[in-house]
């Protein structure tokens, strides 16, 4: 859960900018855009190993 103490003299635009940089930073956003519609477990799982096998290919071409 994000909180967001509003300073002293500080602006509304100020205050609202500060709380969607912490709503970005906390991941809200992803996860509900994640969340936004329902995904088959089968197509997590094919997400993940695509992922994986991406992350793969890329980890062999460096060295």
């Amino acid at each position: 859960m994000v909180r967001l103490i509003v300073r002293e003299r500080e602006s509304i635009q100020d205050a609202v900018r500060r709380f969607r940089k912490l709503v970005e930073r906390s991941g809200i956003k992803k996860e509900m855009r994640r969340r936004e519609y329902y995904e088959k477990p089968s197509e997590i799982r094919r997400r993940a190993r695509l992922r994986a096998e991406r992350r793969a290919r890329r980890m062999k071409l460096l060295p």
